[in-house]
């Protein structure tokens, strides 16, 4: 059976460690790490993401500020909400999880992640979302989507001003799995997950070679899809792309769901923005 990765007691481990660094930044510098998340439309996946933001910002001292715009917002109207972002200095991270369309991915092998981002959400067709992202300043790029970001991501000897939230909680080094010689393949190529994963592997040493799930691999469920279920008072229960009965009895690790991607996701993007007020501060 599968070692179950326990998300909320590693971010748990995490948020005690952020909620010590705002504490000591408050007291020594006067400053309050800020997070920014901005979302275009609505969806129920992507509301509970944002609870679960909310809710961390409170309990490690952040501040939280949520930005809710209608899906028929111009692209003008949102590339000036993320400029006036840009610009408030009491905001350090600026998080777009929300805005992104992104593609069903899987990565199989020794080291495997199974994902549909719990926050993303469809841009409208009329805006283009590489502008949008391209727009949020590096500096409060707390999801780690810019185009200088990612580059400096994929070059040797080059380390980005922030990593993208999912792949970065790696469950597996916290969990005793070794990374380092294992065979991996990614299946999927969003800037979200399937990128950003396949790029650190390789900074992991792993090899990346394609397989299907065997005996002993770890398995990373970042799937999030709501169900209906009338025995719930919201009507509905969240579920990862995982068959967790039939793969727990295969795999040597196994994240749940929920419980398992979300909980790290939104700790790691409390990290980042406290990375972010970090660097503004001149010794």
């Amino acid at each position: 059976m599968a070692q179950i990765i326990d998300g909320k007691a590693i971010a748990g481990d995490i948020r005690r460690e952020v909620a010590a660094e705002v504490a000591a930044l408050s007291s020594a510098h006067n400053v309050v790490p800020g997070l920014a998340v901005v979302i275009v439309g609505s969806r129920k996946d992507s509301q509970t993401y944002v609870n679960m933001k909310r809710k961390a910002c409170a309990e490690v001292g952040i501040c939280s500020v949520d930005v809710d715009l209608p899906e028929d917002i111009s692209e003008l109207a949102l590339v000036a909400e993320v400029h006036r972002l840009n610009a408030d200095p009491a905001v350090h991270g600026t998080a777009s999880h929300a805005l992104l369309l992104l593609f069903p991915e899987v990565l199989f092998g020794q080291v495997q992640v199974l994902n549909r981002h719990p926050c993303a959400a469809s841009l409208p067709k009329h805006i283009n979302e590489e502008k949008i992202l391209s727009e949020i300043s590096i500096e409060k790029d707390v999801d780690g989507f810019h185009p200088l970001n990612i580059g400096k991501l994929a070059m040797k000897g080059r380390e980005p001003l922030f990593i993208p939230c999912t792949p970065k909680y790696w469950f597996l080094s916290w969990s005793g799995v070794t990374v380092k010689g294992k065979r991996a393949v990614v299946v999927g190529r969003s800037n979200i997950v399937g990128l950003p994963v396949s790029l650190l592997l390789l900074k992991a040493d792993a090899t990346i070679k394609g397989d299907w799930i065997k005996p002993g691999a770890a398995v990373i469920d970042v799937g999030m899809n709501s169900v209906d279920d009338p025995t719930r008072k919201s009507g509905y229960r969240l579920v990862g792309d995982v068959d967790f009965t039939d793969v727990s009895k295969v795999a040597g690790y196994l994240t749940p769901v929920p419980g398992g991607d979300g909980p790290m996701t939104v700790a790691m993007l409390l990290k980042n923005t406290v990375d972010g007020a970090k660097r503004g501060i001149v010794e």
